[in-house]
């Protein structure tokens, strides 16, 4: 299973580094196990400290960013338009009227 960072720190893909220190501090302080008897309290402190060595690190975050987007996980619709906004404007700019090698319109 492919735990979503952003999730277990209970914020947005667009989160500051400011955002993402002051959850993990939040959420450690709730799960951590000497403080929460639930069973899964060590599960879940594990997954914030895991969450917060990605997000907060520059590099681990655009990596992980990246494969969210590879995955489609966000919003696989806006994904979806997101490439084919970018392919079709490749294809139009490629291919201009102007160029000499188009053909003649028929009108």
């Amino acid at each position: 299973m492919t735990a979503d960072h952003y999730a277990a720190l209970g914020l947005a893909a667009n989160a500051s580094l400011a955002d993402i220190k002051k959850a993990f501090r939040q959420k450690a302080s709730f799960y951590h196990p000497d403080r929460n008897d639930a069973p899964d309290a060590a599960q879940r402190f594990a997954q914030v400290q895991k969450a917060y060595e990605v997000l907060s690190d520059d590099e681990a975050r655009q990596a992980y960013d990246d494969n969210r987007r590879r995955n489609l996980l966000d919003d696989p619709l806006q994904t979806a338009q997101e490439i084919w906004q970018a392919y079709s404007s490749r294809i139009l700019s490629s291919s201009s009227p102007s160029s000499p090698s188009s053909p003649a319109s028929p009108l």
